[in-house]
């Protein structure tokens, strides 16, 4: 069974930076496009950062220049840096996986982790 494990979030002041990690038991990890979700309350769930199987990557306007997303394959674990945090980055992040490339679209991904809490503070 494919587990995907977050972990790395937390309270953080605005300004302040964070670094998810999501460590992924998928046999051909490589092979996969990793990414990176959030959903804040009462909003829908959102794309904010992805990196395909051949490292091209995608960002939200909203995280681009702050969060940098990376991919470590022989440890199977994807990463989020995030930097300059916002109250407006406050959401549960969740990590996702599929094969080959990047979608947007959150029914895309075939795998899903359980969520980490990220709250930043004003």
């Amino acid at each position: 069974q494919v587990q995907l494990v977050e972990s790395g979030g937390g309270l953080v002041q605005a300004g302040g930076s964070l670094r998810l990690s999501c460590a992924a038991s998928l046999r051909t990890f490589s092979s996969y496009a990793m990414g990176w979700f959030r959903q804040g309350p009462g909003k829908e769930r959102e794309l904010v950062a992805a990196i395909s199987s051949g490292d091209f990557t995608y960002y939200a306007d909203s995280v681009k220049g702050r969060f940098t997303i990376s991919r470590d394959n022989a440890k199977n674990t994807a990463y989020l840096q995030m930097n300059s945090l916002k109250p407006e980055d406050t959401a549960v992040y969740y990590c996702a996986a599929r094969p080959g490339g990047i979608t947007r679209i959150s029914v895309g991904y075939d795998y899903w982790g359980q969520g980490t809490q990220v709250t930043v503070s004003s």
